[in-house]
């Protein structure tokens, strides 16, 4: 989506200033998480390269072989906290089943609630940042959160009772709906973690803003993990949540 290619990782950068411990991250993931924690705590326009470089043990010169520059690290990382709910939306669409509507809004809140909880450092909180915002790249992201907002609304117009209908539109059921799941934002800017039980209450709630009977619910519940469980779809969260029953 962005039009900030990364530098080619190909490249042999200069030595590290640390040197590097073991671990399966490779330096391009390094780097992202180091910017990760540092766009989220001190703030994207606060944060120099050179800030990245310092926090990875790496010289700044070697950051230029991975990324072209700061632009291309943050949008990456918003890709992060919508692309992988935003490409599961097709498969469940294809795959809940007609006559329970319901699981499929279900079951989008809650794999992007799992995406929100386990990005790194919660970094959903970038694109509610006002130096995120007032950036470039965020024009260039704007639109994949645009999609997402649009699916929640499409699924939740399947769904959604008649005097709620008749209250707000199809759009702006989908801001209510991404904005009920973005709640894993501020439970983790509050140091807490995001737990199954919490996941699944979130799931539910949107189901409730469309005003869907508790019967419904529940059958949506059972009906997600029947018809979805296992598999890649859920990564943390979900694999939890569904063992736990």
């Amino acid at each position: 989506m962005s039009t900030y290619a990364p530098a080619s990782a190909t490249r042999p950068g200069r030595p590290r200033v640390i040197p590097r411990a073991a671990s399966a991250a490779t330096p391009r993931d390094e780097i992202l998480h180091a910017a990760a924690e540092l766009f989220v705590n001190r703030g994207f326009a606060a944060t120099s390269t050179r800030d990245i470089a310092e926090k990875v043990g790496i010289r700044q010169a070697s950051l230029y072989y991975h990324f072209a520059g700061k632009p291309g690290i943050l949008a990456e990382l918003l890709e992060l906290s919508v692309r992988p709910s935003l490409e599961k939306v097709e498969r469940i669409e294809r795959e809940c089943p007609a006559e329970v509507p319901e699981a499929a809004l279900y079951l989008l809140a809650l794999i992007d609630a799992d995406t929100l909880a386990t990005v790194p450092h919660n970094i959903g909180r970038l694109y509610r940042m006002p130096d995120v915002r007032s950036s470039e790249v965020f024009g260039e992201f704007e639109p994949a959160l645009q999609e997402l907002t649009a699916a929640y609304g499409r699924l939740g117009a399947q769904v959604v009772s008649g005097p709620v209908a008749a209250t707000v539109t199809t759009d702006q059921l989908g801001g209510l709906l991404i904005q009920a799941v973005e709640v894993v934002i501020r439970i983790r800017s509050r140091g807490a973690t995001v737990t199954p039980a919490q996941a699944r209450a979130i799931a539910a709630t949107c189901l409730r803003i469309c005003g869907v009977p508790e019967v419904r619910i529940a059958r949506a519940s059972v009906t997600a993990d029947e018809h979805l469980y296992p598999g890649t779809m859920i990564r943390t969260i979900g694999d939890q949540a569904h063992t736990s029953k």
